[in-house]
């Protein structure tokens, strides 16, 4: 290998394009799905919100917003989730490109406000949202763009702000490098691609951190999640837990 761990890769993943074959596109979009489910993804999701709403009020309203929501899977769960805790819990759902919109509002999530706008010029008012969540999003930016990413999500959220990404790690690589070659099909060349090259754009805990602390968290803390995705989080008090260290 020509490239060392500590350096972040650059390169543009094949769901970054604003065109996909709408066939390929699915394939990726429920690859992506499956690998919330059984990987982590959604479970960091719900973990963190369970600790962030503990002894919310079954009868007061509450909004989440999901950024860039992809297969539209976690609002999903996020709602089940609220539904099991009998709590009056609203999501939103966002995306740029209308073809995963598309894809959302037919697996799951046409039931809930599906909005399209860029990530980094979300239109809602400043503290608007309860809690903003965010997944496997933030290893799309630059820095630079990372940064004014944070900085949109707490500007719109009035409690917490919750992204969930993958941590850029040999293991974590090698892990992407396997799933790719288990997905044999011709289908999956989008996941095959991108999953492998996501870790190597992912950014490390501390990298994270500092970014968060660019944008102007007050209140920002890293966690690990296993196997290989960290938590970025942003609270209105400024509590934390320890950060975890396994996976």
């Amino acid at each position: 290998m020509r490239f060392a761990m500590s350096e972040r890769r650059q390169e543009s993943e094949l769901l970054d394009r604003p065109a996909h074959d709408p066939g390929e596109l699915a394939v990726n979009l429920h690859d992506l799905e499956r690998i919330n489910r059984l990987l982590g993804g959604t479970a960091v999701i719900l973990t963190h919100l369970t600790w962030l709403l503990d002894g919310q009020r079954p009868d007061q309203p509450l909004t989440v917003l999901d950024v860039a929501t992809g297969a539209g899977d976690i609002p999903v769960a996020i709602r089940r989730w609220a539904e099991q805790r009998h709590l009056r819990l609203s999501v939103i759902a966002t995306d740029l490109q209308p073809q995963v919109l598309d894809y959302a509002r037919h697996h799951g999530a046409s039931d809930m406000p599906l909005v399209r706008h860029d990530a980094l010029l979300p239109p809602f008012p400043t503290g608007s949202i309860d809690v903003v969540t965010c997944s496997l999003t933030l290893h799309h930016f630059a820095p630079e763009g990372a940064v004014a990413l944070l900085r949109e999500l707490a500007r719109i959220a009035r409690r917490s702000v919750v992204v969930n990404d993958l941590r850029r790690c040999w293991p974590g690589y090698w892990g992407a490098r396997l799933l790719a070659l288990a997905l044999a099909g011709p289908g999956h060349r989008m996941t095959r691609h991108d999953a492998p090259l996501s870790v190597l754009r992912a950014y490390t805990p501390d990298e994270a951190l500092a970014l968060a602390r660019q944008a102007g968290w007050h209140s920002a803390h890293v966690y690990r999640h296993w196997p290989f995705r960290l938590a970025l989080v942003m609270t209105e008090g400024g509590g934390s837990r320890p950060l975890r260290r396994s996976g």
